[in-house]
């Protein structure tokens, strides 16, 4: 298993220096302003917004801020108007690229994902043109530390995981899309705690960049997505993600 389901990224977002944290927090707010809009302020009854809380919590957003912008989105002069937009294209050596987006202007978020890729030696390419080679799946990541691995693999195959993977220094759950927050609160009453836990677009397939040129591109590029407000997540098959150094 090379995958990492991310894992690499949320590492290096966790080490990176306050600013960058306070850009996750806001993309965080705005996928919280969203779910209430869409389904209500109260996370008893809205499923997504409970999901997104715990995405919050795991990222260490402080509960103040959660509940100040889940009381500002469930106003009435709440304004923002967000829609949600997926890109998906190719970065160098074919790498391909699922980019999740959250705007309030679609032109310049296309035109800012547009810029990116080609910036960096990949293209953006029409809808569906890499999604086929993507699983939807619940992934659930528990450090390994005072963990015992025959017992959370017991307990997550019992909540309803379909798949525990070891990867490195961390375990890896997997759950059916709609199945991984009901596994999440399952394992979170048996104990567990999560470095994150969230449904991703996992590939089928990996690729590796061994060209200096092209891990230098790639790994700029996903840092240019990373770094844009409107962007929420950026999924890819790039394998050796850890050989870039930045």
């Amino acid at each position: 298993m090379s995958g990492h389901s991310k894992w690499s990224t949320i590492k290096r977002k966790k080490e990176k220096t306050d600013n960058a944290r306070a850009k996750v927090f806001t993309k965080i707010g705005r996928e919280i302003a969203v779910a209430v809009r869409e389904g209500g302020p109260d996370p008893a009854g809205n499923s997504k917004l409970k999901d997104i809380i715990a995405k919050a919590k795991a990222a260490n957003v402080p509960n103040d801020n959660i509940e100040r912008i889940i009381k500002k989105a469930a106003g009435e002069g709440s304004s923002d108007n967000y829609e949600s937009i997926t890109y998906e294209g190719y970065g160098p050596s074919g790498i391909a690229v699922i980019v999740e987006a959250l705007t309030d202007n679609r032109n310049r978020t296309a035109g800012d994902v547009r810029h990116y890729f080609d910036k960096f030696g990949g293209n953006m390419g029409q809808s569906g043109c890499v999604s086929f080679m993507f699983t939807r799946q619940g992934v659930i990541i528990i450090d390994k530390e005072d963990v015992d691995e025959d017992k959370l693999m017991e307990d997550a195959l019992e909540a309803g995981a379909v798949d525990f993977i070891t990867d490195g220094d961390v375990f890896d759950v997997r759950t059916e899309p709609n199945d991984m927050g009901a596994v999440r609160d399952d394992l979170e009453a048996k104990g567990y705690k999560f470095l994150s836990a969230e449904v991703e677009y996992v590939p089928s397939t990996y690729t590796r960049l061994d060209n200096p040129d092209d891990i230098n591109n790639m790994g700029k590029m996903l840092e240019m997505f990373e770094d844009n407000d409107d962007i929420q997540e950026v999924y890819h098959n790039w394998e050796n993600e850890d050989d870039y150094e930045g």
